[in-house]
C-alpha cells in the first residue's frame, strides 16, 4: 500500500480544520486565588479554543446555521457587530469557507482585537462607545446598515440571533455535564449577548435541579438592575470588554439566571492579574470579573460550595490595557506590586546601553 493511501491510515484520525477542534475545553481548580473563602472554584478555560475565546463556539455554529437555511451563501459575506472575539470565531468560518467578512466595533475595545481581525483580511469599522443601543453611529446600527447594504450579506447579529444561545445548549452544556457529571452547585457566567450563560444554564439546569446560574455583571451595565426590578436605567462607562450591556440584549434569557453579582473595573482587572501571577491563567479582563463575583458570592456562604466558572477568553487580546502596567496607572487603576528589592539588586548589575524595564 502507497505511503499516500487514505485507506485505514492512521493520518485519518486528525481533524480537516481548526474549525472541528472547538470546544473540549479543561477545568482546573483554582489553588491560591480561592484561599480566602471555604468553597471550591473551579474554572473552565474557553481561552484554550484554537481562536481564543468561548466564542469561537458561536461564530462556527451560527455560520454552518445559516448556510444550512440558505441566509448564508456560498462566497457571501459575514458582517458582525463585535467587540472582537466573535469577530475572531467568524474569521475563522469566513477563511477556511472562502469567504469575505467585515466587523463593526467600538471604540473601547482593544487595538489586539483590531489587528487580529485584520489579519484575517478582514474589515473593521470603529464606532463611538458612548453613543445609545439605536444612534444610527453605534456599532449595532452601523453593522445592520452595511448588512442591509452590501449583496449576498449575512449579518450574525449575536445578540438577538438564537442560534447563540443554542450553540451553547448543545455544546458547552453538555461538555460541562459530561466533565462533571453534574457535582457543583453554582454555575458562574459573564452576561454580554445571553448566549454563554442562557444556553448552557438551560442545559444544565433540565439535568441538575439542585444548581443555581451567577450572572456577573459590570458596574455601569444595565443587566443587573433590570433583572431585579424589571426596570431600565441610563448606563454608565466602564472598561471591561465583552460583559455588560447598555441594552437587554434577545439572548439573555432571566428566567434561567437566578441572581447577579455586580462587580467594578478595578475588582476585575486586579483578579486578571492574580489569575496570571498566581494560577498562570493567562486570560482576558472579564475572565477576572466572573471569577471575582465568584468570589463574592462564595464569601457569603456558611457552607463549602462547588462553583464552576467560565473564563471566556485568551489575554493576549489585552497586552495594551489591563497587561499594560502604564495604562493601568493612566486609567487609575493599581499596577500589581513590583518587588523592588530584586529590581535594585539587577540595577546594580547593568551597564551601558542595557536595560531594566
Amino acid at each position: 500500500m502507497s505511503p499516500s493511501s487514505p485507506t485505514n491510515s492512521p493520518m485519518d484520525k486528525f481533524n480537516r480544520s481548526v474549525l472541528d477542534i472547538v470546544g473540549h475545553t479543561p477545568i482546573i481548580k483554582l489553588q491560591h486565588t480561592a484561599k480566602q473563602v471555604t468553597s471550591s472554584i473551579y474554572v473552565k478555560l474557553e481561552y484554550l479554543n484554537p481562536g481564543g475565546s468561548i466564542k469561537d463556539r458561536i461564530g462556527k455554529y451560527m455560520c454552518e446555521q445559516a448556510l444550512k437555511k440558505g441566509t448564508l451563501k456560498p462566497g457571501g459575506t459575514i458582517v458582525e457587530a463585535t467587540s472582537g472575539n466573535t469577530g475572531i470565531g467568524i474569521a475563522m468560518f469566513a477563511a477556511i469557507n472562502n469567504m469575505k467578512a467585515i466587523f463593526v466595533m467600538a471604540d473601547k475595545q482593544s487595538k489586539e482585537k483590531i489587528d487580529v481581525l485584520r489579519a484575517f483580511g478582514a474589515e473593521v469599522i470603529i464606532c463611538p462607545t458612548r453613543v445609545e443601543h439605536d444612534d444610527p453611529r453605534s456599532y449595532y446600527s452601523i453593522a445592520q446598515k452595511i448588512a442591509d447594504t452590501i449583496p449576498n450579506c449575512f449579518y450574525a447579529n449575536q445578540y438577538d440571533n438564537d442560534d447563540n444561545a443554542k450553540t451553547h445548549y448543545y455544546s458547552t452544556g453538555p461538555e460541562i455535564y459530561n466533565q462533571t457529571l453534574g457535582d457543583f452547585d453554582y454555575f458562574v457566567a459573564g452576561v454580554g449577548t445571553g448566549g454563554t450563560i442562557s444556553g448552557t444554564s438551560k442545559f444544565l439546569k433540565e439535568k441538575m435541579k439542585h444548581l443555581k446560574t451567577i450572572g456577573v455583571d459590570l458596574k455601569g451595565s444595565i443587566l443587573s438592575h433590570y433583572h431585579e426590578t424589571g426596570k431600565m436605567i441610563e448606563p454608565t462607562p466602564y472598561a471591561v470588554e465583552g460583559v455588560g450591556s447598555s441594552f437587554i440584549p434577545h439572548n439573555v434569557d432571566f428566567k434561567v439566571i437566578d441572581e447577579f453579582v455586580v462587580v467594578d473595573d478595578k475588582e476585575s482587572f486586579e483578579t486578571t492579574r492574580i489569575l496570571l501571577n498566581r494560577e498562570a491563567i493567562y486570560c482576558g479582563g472579564s475572565c477576572g470579573s466572573v471569577v471575582a463575583g465568584a468570589l463574592k458570592h462564595a464569601a457569603k456562604q456558611t457552607s463549602p460550595k462547588k462553583y464552576l466558572v467560565i473564563l471566556p477568553d485568551t489575554g493576549s487580546r489585552y497586552l495594551s490595557k489591563v497587561y499594560n502596567n502604564d495604562w493601568l496607572k493612566t486609567n487609575g487603576f493599581n499596577p500589581p506590586e513590583e518587588n523592588t528589592a530584586i529590581r535594585k539588586t539587577i540595577s546594580a548589575l547593568i551597564i551601558k546601553d542595557v536595560k531594566l524595564i
